[in-house]
């Protein structure tokens, strides 16, 4: 091979890689248009080709460590570039998209939550008429503790913390996904879980009504409840949007109604989950602290869920007037 025949053909290249490297460590990818973007990948490929043929030709070192540090500055620019893209694009969609799809799914969300409440309003409606029903719903080991000993439960958390947050993440997220994946039943078992849930907390509210306990058992429930029922309604949310695909596609043909629907529903569950992380550490760590005055509890619990209405309400078209 001729070397210097090769290097006059090469160099070209060699130069206008030069050029958008520096162009993109002075201002950034988005300084580069597209068909630019695609040329930066194809320049790399090339004289990372040319490098291997350098290498192979014993040509000079200063040559070699040209090329090599081109190549360097490009895979850095190209691949922590798209890094960086990703990690915008997560920002982007927390920031924003998150709050977008939670305003176009509005009406499944409310529509959980009102079954939901619908289970609550039975439990308390019965337990109140007939005291046995609690028996029903709540584990009996509950039901003795607070009805023959007038105390709550949630002392045995204290002093196994870490290990009863993982367990309230592992549950809450299983009732969740749950919640989800019964949109294939045409919601048929997302309806259940919702109405079940609420005949529970309906059923446990009533009992610690019934025993003068409420005031305590509330405070251990706002901190971790403000996140974590919003996150069972979103939940129940995506469930009933699998289900509407299902049942009704409407304009669309079925397999594109699940794309639809799943997208928005897969969206939601991108919600839930760091919802359900963050509301499993305050009930573990947080809720159960009995140094933690009452009070503050509640005002923690209050806090959190109006941070969380604001966050819902969220929008770039609100926020460009």
């Amino acid at each position: 091979m001729n070397i210097q025949r090769w290097i006059a053909r090469r160099e070209p290249n060699w130069q206008r890689l030069e050029t958008l490297l520096r162009r993109v460590e002075k201002k950034g990818l988005k300084s580069l248009q597209a068909a630019e973007i695609r040329e930066l990948a194809s320049l790399y490929r090339s004289v990372s080709a040319d490098l291997a043929r350098a290498r192979t030709q014993q040509v000079s070192n200063t040559l070699i460590q040209n090329l090599q540090s081109l190549t360097t500055r490009a895979y850095t620019q190209i691949y922590q570039g798209s890094r960086r893209q990703e990690w915008q694009a997560v920002l982007e969609f927390y920031c924003w998209g998150l709050p977008s799809t939670i305003q176009q799914t509005l009406p499944y969300i409310a529509f959980a939550t009102a079954l939901f409440l619908l289970g609550a309003l039975v439990a308390w409606w019965y337990a109140w008429q007939d005291p046995s029903f609690l028996s029903l719903i709540v584990p009996e080991s509950m039901v003795s503790k607070v009805r023959d000993e007038h105390e709550l439960w949630m002392g045995s958390i204290v002093g196994i913390e870490p290990l009863a947050s993982s367990n309230i993440m592992i549950n809450n997220l299983s009732v969740s996904f749950g919640a989800v994946a019964g949109g294939i039943t045409a919601g048929a078992y997302t309806a259940f879980l919702m109405v079940f849930n609420g005949l529970l907390i309906g059923a446990v509210g009533t009992l610690v009504g019934q025993n003068n306990l409420a005031y305590p058992f509330w405070a251990f429930v706002f901190p971790h409840g403000a996140l974590e029922l919003p996150a069972i309604f979103f939940a129940g949310g995506a469930g009933f949007l699998l289900g509407k695909a299902l049942l009704f596609p409407g304009q669309y043909r079925r397999a594109d109604a699940f794309k639809f629907y799943g997208s928005q529903a897969v969206q939601l569950v991108f919600g839930i989950v760091p919802m359900l992380i963050i509301a499993g550490i305050i009930e573990g760590f947080f809720s159960p602290n009995p140094r933690v005055p009452l009070p503050l509890k509640y005002l923690v619990g209050m806090g959190l869920f109006m941070l969380l209405v604001g966050y819902c309400r969220r929008s770039k078209d609100r926020l460009s007037l």
